[in-house]
């Protein structure tokens, strides 16, 4: 179980073929690595499913290698989204090795990776920008001496929204118990992959980020940033795995407003939950949520309900199928600025 979703193994991955699963797509929602929060966003899991299905379907038409069999309808068929007559939570997937890197004593290992000819997931989270908004991790680790503009390719200290003339990509461990952005020479270290393989992760990342940006400004979302996982496959193929292109992978904004779990974050930045877990990372990565003694407040009840029409609206017009009966993004959003003063 995943803190917004739910695994089923149908068939374990062997050494050389990968096996098959079941992702169960709930209404659950996490920020700040903290795992399930105390309520749920209704439908959120259904419109999650059918908007990652949507993707998925879309890199299928351009050539690029995924984990997606297609949806469990009502009989338990496996069918495409073009088939699908109701909403469904639940996907098939491909499923392939996971080498845990954590060792006795909090100290990773990431040895299973080197030699490892295939057949196993990407210890690795990679993340495009196109721009920066404001809530990016970027200012805060630029403010935190962890990088320097010209890590990013900037000739200047940026300021919040940002619009880049070229994605930046960046990259961060997968598997760690609180992840970190690596760079990329020791990202392919820690893979197992070969610099011709990292190169494709990377060319990859800017095909799929393409896709969601024309699907996306379609709808008036603009894809700020997102990002991707990945495996490697039988074939020793690099596969997109996991979930994409929906409003919890890719920071979008409507209007300048956000369209994201960034809503979420932004109402938990003010609490004193946060403030404690913000302390307890810099106090110990490891076991850092052992040193939090206030729990996260549940969402005020009209927000978490626009926050469900949101993901509903843009599951709609995404796919350009009525799967809710909710009102318009564009109405949704006039509603949530209405609501907050943060959003912006």
């Amino acid at each position: 179980m995943g803190s917004v979703k739910d695994l089923v193994v149908i068939t374990g991955p062997s050494d050389e073929l990968p096996g098959v699963g079941r992702f169960n797509f709930s209404d659950r929602y996490s920020v700040f690595d903290w795992g399930e929060m105390p309520d749920l966003i209704q439908k959120k899991g259904t419109a999650l499913c059918i908007i990652s299905a949507y993707f998925f379907e879309e890199l299928n038409k351009i050539g690029v290698p995924n984990h997606y069999r297609g949806l469990f309808d009502e009989s338990g068929s496996v069918v495409s989204l073009k088939e699908l007559s109701k909403p469904s939570h639940s996907m098939a997937v491909n499923l392939y090795r996971v080498f845990n890197p954590l060792e006795a004593g909090g100290r990773y290992n990431y040895s299973d990776y080197n030699g490892t000819i295939c057949n196993y997931l990407i210890p690795l989270e990679v993340i495009y920008r196109n721009s920066l908004p404001e809530g990016s991790s970027v200012f805060k680790r630029l403010k935190e001496g962890e990088i320097k503009p010209e890590d990013l390719s900037l000739s200047g200290t940026p300021e919040p929204g940002l619009k880049l003339d070229s994605p930046i990509l960046d990259v961060s461990t997968k598997l760690e118990v609180t992840d970190r952005y690596i760079k990329w020479d020791e990202a392919q270290k820690i893979s197992g992959l070969l610099p011709a393989e990292i190169k494709r992760l990377k060319e990859i990342t800017l095909a799929i980020n393409n896709l969601i940006n024309e699907a996306a400004g379609k709808i008036g979302l603009v894809n700020e940033d997102g990002k991707f996982e990945f495996a490697l496959n039988e074939k020793k193929e690099i596969v997109v795995i996991d979930v994409l292109g929906t409003p919890d992978e890719c920071r979008f904004t409507y209007n300048g407003l956000h369209v994201s779990k960034e809503l979420a974050r932004n109402f938990y930045r003010g609490t004193r939950w946060h403030r404690e877990t913000e302390y307890a990372k810099k106090t110990d990565r490891q076991s850092w949520k052992s040193l939090v003694q206030a729990e996260p407040p549940p969402l005020p009840e009209r927000l978490s309900m626009l926050f469900s029409f949101m993901y509903q609206a843009v599951c709609n017009e995404l796919t350009e199928k009525k799967w809710f009966e909710v009102p318009s993004l564009s109405d949704v959003m006039k509603e949530i600025e209405k609501e907050l003063d943060f959003v912006k």
